[in-house]
C-alpha cells in the first residue's frame, strides 16, 4: 500500500487493521471479496484503501467512472460520501466524488450526464437507471472497483437482484 493511505492514517491517530491491509493487497492482486467486520471498525477504509491507494500512484487515472459504490439507502450515502470524501481530500487526490440518489438534483444529475464523476454513491435504484442509459457500456467501461455496501440489506429483496 501506498504511503499516502498509511499517513493519512498516521495525521488521524488511527490505526491500521490487519484487515484492511489485506483488502488493500486484495485490491492491488486484482482479487473480490467480501470485508466482514464490526460495525465503526473501519470498513468503507478498507473497501476505498485499495482503489485509493491506485489513484494516488498513478494506477488509475481521473477521468470518467473509476470505483461505484452502491448503498441501500439514500440516508446512507452523504455519510458515506463524506466518509469517501475525506482522506482523498487529505492525500490530495483530484477526484470528483458525488452521490447520485433520488435525491441528486436535476442541475446535478445533468452534470453528471455530461462526465461521470470518478466516484459515484448510488443506491440500486439510481443504478438501474443508469445502467438502462444508451451509452451504459460506455460509462461503466473504465470502472476498477465496484463495492456494494451495507449488502445484508439487500440480500433476500428484489432490490438486491
Amino acid at each position: 500500500m501506498g504511503e499516502e493511505i498509511l499517513k493519512w492514517f498516521d495525521d488521524q491517530k488511527w490505526e491500521v487493521f490487519d484487515f484492511q491491509r489485506e483488502a488493500w493487497a486484495a485490491y492491488s492482486a486484482g482479487k473480490s471479496g467480501l470485508i466482514h467486520s464490526a460495525t465503526g471498525s473501519g470498513k468503507t477504509l478498507a473497501a476505498w484503501g485499495g482503489p485509493l491507494g491506485a489513484a494516488m500512484n498513478g494506477k488509475l487515472p481521473s477521468g470518467g467512472l473509476r470505483v461505484l459504490w452502491i448503498t441501500p439507502l439514500r440516508a446512507l450515502a452523504a455519510d458515506t460520501l463524506a466518509s469517501l470524501q475525506a482522506p482523498a481530500l487529505g492525500m490530495g487526490l483530484n477526484w470528483r466524488i458525488e452521490a447520485r440518489t433520488g435525491d441528486t438534483s436535476s442541475s446535478q444529475r445533468t452534470k453528471q450526464g455530461r462526465q461521470m464523476p470518478e466516484l459515484l454513491v448510488t443506491t440500486p435504484e439510481s443504478l438501474s437507471l443508469l445502467l438502462a442509459r444508451e451509452d451504459a457500456s460506455e460509462l461503466f467501461s473504465g470502472l476498477a472497483a465496484v463495492v456494494v455496501d451495507e449488502w445484508h440489506e439487500l440480500m433476500g429483496t428484489k432490490r438486491g437482484v
